[in-house]
Order: C-alpha cells, then structure tokens, then sequence
C-alpha cells in the first residue's frame, strides 16, 4: 500500500490510463477527513467527489425523524458522489467518516467533463458504481434477513477491507447508528465475538485478532459483496 498522500493509493485513481492521470493530477486536491465530518447531506448539491486514501466514508439513508441506517461503506478503492456524473447532482443519502483519515477532492464540473470526455474513465467508473450498487442490495438483504452478529461481521470486514492493518475506532454507539439497531444489540454481539477470541473491544477501540473466523461467522454477504469489488475492479489483491 502506498502513502495516503499518494493520490494512487486510492485504486480508481491508480487505474487512470496515463493520459487521464496526468490530466486529473493538477485538479486532485488533498484532504484531511475527519472521524464524524460530513462530506454530503440528504439532496444537498455535491460540489466535488472525494477519493479516500486512509480514510473510511459510510454512505447512510436518513429517514425524517432523523433515524438513520448505513448502505455502504467506501473506501481506498473507491470514491465518494457518484451521483455527480451519474446525473443526478444529489442523492437522499448522507456521507459521513466512519475513519478518520485522508483522501483526494475532485470538482464536481471537472469529474463530469472527464466522465463525458473519457471513455476509459467512463467504463471505470461504471464499473465501480455497479459494485457500488451490490453492496447497497446486499446490505439491505442483509439487514432484513441475517442475525445482528452476521452483520456485525460483515460491517467490520468490510471496513476492515478498506483500512491498512487490523484496528478500528469505532464506538457501539456509532456502530448502531450504522447498523440501524439498538446500542444494546451491539453490545452483546461485540461480546459473543470477543468472548470467542475473534475481537477485542476495548474504550471505542476494535481490533480484530481471529479475520478467517470471523469470516467463518458472518453470512454469506460479506462474500457476495467481496466476490463482485474483485470482478469488475483492478488492483484485486488490494481490494
């Protein structure tokens, strides 16, 4: 893994044909993301997309009464506003750091002339939102048909996936907010997975000492979502 001032630790960014990259390096501005700051509110207009190098962003749908569930997590192998050369130029989500950490900051006018101008930037990114949009479905089957253990599970893999070595900073409170459930319900699923050996929580801080069993724990999303990143992204063995 390169450094998380290197633009091309992120992996869309490290795609970019040469010609793209030399074009988009001038543009790319560094940014520090953090932990609780929000990128973009529920149909606000998106000024830039961002690009994460260390950073985690979750993607979260807010209801009215201000409850809120996360859809998906983003990372160094991603980017954060498709919905800026989708077309749509707002979404009813909400992005907000899960981890804190740095990143990369596009204009949004400058990633829609490029999505336009560019068909290998085009087909890139296509690509990404399709596996995007997988994790999105299968977050939702996810959270209406598996235990809150399988999801827990699948939420610090995913993360983990995104992050460099094994350490989460992540209150029970915040992990229910994301998951949508009961601080409790975490509570006790932290403790099957840490009386188990898998975990140790400790003053917001997780680390994950046991990864294969924990993927011998969580459902079969987890790997639905994992098979799809490697499908149709590069840099697979990063992923």
């Amino acid at each position: 893994m390169n450094s998380p001032s290197d633009p091309r630790t992120n992996q869309l960014l490290a795609a970019l044909p040469e010609a793209e990259w030399l074009r988009w390096l001038p543009q790319l501005e560094p940014v520090t993301l953090a932990l609780g700051q929000v990128l973009y509110e529920s149909g606000a207009k998106m000024a830039y997309v961002y690009f994460p190098t260390s950073a985690i962003v979750s993607l979260l749908h807010v209801l009215e009464n201000g409850a809120s569930a996360e859809i998906a997590v983003v990372g160094f192998e991603g980017v954060v506003g498709i919905a800026i050369f989708m077309g749509g130029g707002s979404t009813p989500s909400r992005a907000v750091v899960q981890s804190a950490g740095a990143g990369f900051r596009l204009r949004s006018d400058a990633i829609k002339q490029e999505f336009d101008r560019s068909s290998p930037v085009m087909h890139l990114l296509l690509r990404y939102t399709q596996a995007l949009i997988t994790q999105m479905a299968q977050t939702a089957v996810c959270n209406r048909h598996h235990s809150l253990d399988q999801q827990l599970c699948r939420w610090l893999l995913l993360s983990l996936d995104r992050l460099q070595g094994n350490d989460l900073v992540m209150t029970q409170e915040l992990i229910a907010n994301m998951l949508g459930v009961r601080r409790e319900g975490v509570t006790e699923a932290a403790l099957k997975l840490q009386k188990a050996c898998l975990i140790r929580y400790a003053r917001g801080h997780i680390s994950v000492l046991d990864r294969p069993g924990l993927e011998q724990r969580t459902c079969e999303c987890y790997a639905v979502v994992r098979k799809e990143y490697d499908r149709l992204l590069p840099c697979k063995e990063a992923i």
